[in-house]
């Protein structure tokens, strides 16, 4: 048997480790009464298998005891099987990294054994739960949070279509979108999705009975105080237990509840998808491509990059899954311009690397170049090459956080005036031939609390005036100039979700025929869209026109009244700073 061992990544030549263990002999059946215990090889973790019933007894559990034992054997962990409730102390759960409880019914544990378990569960253990461990433990509120929702009722067993939601988590990560086959349906008192997160749900179109109003979870997770919890609805009948892409199923929920594999399993909800199959939306820039196939990007060339060119995004929560081959490399961009090449997205975005080796700055979690992530939590949260990780960008004003499978690895704030995190474009980098990257379910969640500012008059720190249409003019192509601060129209600009600055309704900030060059004039023109009428509101008082990456300037310095306004190369003095009135 291989076990993947934990790997410092601090340079390319580091890979992960795998070492053969030694044969070993299973402790005696006398440490636990009842258990039967069967020789296996010394392994990662142990797992107690908890069978107990006091109502309905389902025939499938020594199959599903026999399976999970097979599933041990093949992969890195030691099985006990149990139906004495006394194996239930602190002392003895200490030997173990997961509980499954395996089709309990009824009440089974007493209030010590209840106090033992909580005890292991919140100290950093793990619970799987399968079928009818829904139908456990009614009287104790601490199960019910842990087993995420109660039995209610069943219809007959038959035929249902089962629909993945996460495909990154290890028990899913082998499913397609769908997955027809025969179970006992449960339906749940409550439904669990607020306080989970969702793995599968039944539809409940595609068989009778469902009575969730359709939205019916049927396998999900959540972290639970620290540790994890696992359930699945799945696994009444003895066939299941026989069904190769069950097992998988039961595998990676049992290695997740152990903590051998790491997923972000906080609830999830108000997301919208940008991509889950469909490129609709999206641009190449640069070298390279992406495949797209079971609903998956997957890199080939390069250097270039895959973004969502529909919108743009201000402030926002940005998800998505990935898997790395070997020492394959890319990254996540955020907060670029529009653009078609990926270098300038580089020079005007920020990346969160994905890369299995390099340097702190230049590795998994980094904000490429500019700041490494803590290196300890993402380790710990790091699943290696070959396995699915997710990533949850959290971009607010200018600061960026990086979560790794739900654990925060890096902090960031943007400080630098030609970049801004405020506002822009998200993007998938194919860095190059041999690196190999997929993603998965890309989907963003837009937040409230950040939206743009009421319509007010922008003054010039330096100059003390306004930014002002001359003459008051509303014909495209008037000149702005600076003049004292008077509240009237033309000094009223409105900051909007697409990132223009308009004045009198209809008119934008506009770089004059969207010239780049230090000195070019910004007049008002009909608003269209173009990147020469976009512009970032730093942190720091500048103001960054997007398409000319150059900073919103008053000519020389001046102060006087009717003194230009134009771009030029951001340095952070006075006569390019700017507040609100």
């Amino acid at each position: 048997m291989l076990r993947h061992l934990a790997s410092i990544r601090t340079s390319k030549s580091h890979r992960p480790i795998l070492r053969r263990l030694a044969l070993t002999v299973a402790l005696a059946a006398a440490v636990i009464p009842g258990v039967a215990v069967v020789p296996a090889e010394a392994a990662a973790f142990k797992v107690l298998v908890f069978s107990k019933t006091a109502g309905f007894r389902h025939d499938s559990i020594p199959a599903g005891i026999q399976a999970i034992r097979e599933l041990g054997t093949a992969g890195d962990f030691t099985v006990d099987a149990t139906e004495d409730a006394g194996a239930f102390t602190t002392a003895n759960l200490a030997q173990y990294k997961a509980v499954v409880f395996l089709s309990t019914t009824g009440d089974v544990l007493n209030a010590t054994q209840q106090s033992a378990f909580q005890t292991f569960i919140d100290g950093g253990g793990g619970y799987a739960g399968v079928h009818s461990a829904a139908d456990t433990e009614y009287d104790w509120p601490y199960y019910g949070q842990l087993v995420g929702a109660w039995f209610n009722s069943h219809p007959a067993i038959q035929r249902a279509t089962v629909r993945t939601e996460d495909r990154a988590h290890a028990a899913t990560a082998h499913l397609g979108a769908t997955w027809s086959r025969t179970d006992e349906w449960y339906n749940y008192r409550t439904n669990p999705r607020s306080t989970v997160r969702v793995l599968q749900n039944l539809d409940e179109s595609s068989y009778s009975g469902g009575s969730m109003s359709g939205d019916h979870p049927i396998t999900w997770c959540h972290p639970q105080s620290s540790g994890r919890s696992f359930y699945t609805g799945l696994g009444h009948t003895i066939e299941s237990f026989t069904d190769p892409t069950f097992r998988t199923l039961l595998l990676g929920g049992i290695r997740y509840a152990a903590g051998a594999v790491k997923a972000d399993c906080r609830p999830e909800t108000g997301y919208t998808t940008l991509y889950n199959g469909s490129t609709t939306g999206w641009s190449q820039a640069g070298p390279g491509s992406f495949t797209s196939s079971d609903a998956t990007l997957t890199s080939q060339g390069g250097l270039g990059m895959l973004w969502y060119s529909a919108k743009e995004f201000r402030s926002y929560s940005l998800k998505l899954d990935w898997k790395v081959t070997g020492d394959s490399n890319s990254g996540v961009i955020v907060g670029f311009p529009a653009t078609s090449d990926p270098d300038a997205a580089m020079n005007n975005g920020y990346e969160v690397q994905i890369d299995a080796t390099d340097t702190a700055d230049k590795t998994t979690g980094a904000i490429y170049g500019f700041k490494s992530a803590d290196t300890a939590a993402r380790d710990a949260a790091l699943n290696p090459p070959g396995q699915w990780n997710t990533y949850e960008l959290l971009v607010e004003g200018e600061r960026l956080q990086v979560f790794l499978n739900g654990v925060k690895i890096n902090d960031f704030t943007n400080t630098d005036p030609v970049r801004s995190l405020q506002q822009g474009y998200i993007g998938v980098q194919n860095h190059g031939s041999g690196d190999v990257v997929s993603f998965r379910n890309v989907r963003v969640k837009e937040l409230g609390g950040t939206t743009t500012p009421s319509t007010s008059a922008i003054r010039g720190v330096g100059s003390g005036r306004c930014l002002d249409v001359s003459g008051a003019s509303q014909a495209n192509g008037a000149q702005t100039q600076v003049w004292d601060c008077n509240g009237q129209a033309n000094q009223r600009w409105t900051s909007t979700a697409a990132s223009e600055l308009r004045v009198y309704g209809g008119k934008c900030l506009d770089v004059n025929g969207a010239g780049t060059a230090d000195g070019t004039g910004v007049i008002i023109w009909d608003c269209n869209g173009q990147n020469n009428q976009k512009w970032r509101l730093n942190t720091d008082g500048t103001i960054t026109a997007v398409g000319a990456n150059k900073c919103l300037n008053v000519s020389g310095g001046g102060t006087a009244n009717g003194t230009r306004v134009q771009i030029s190369s951001c340095t952070g003095q006075n006569n390019q700073k700017w507040t609100r009135v």
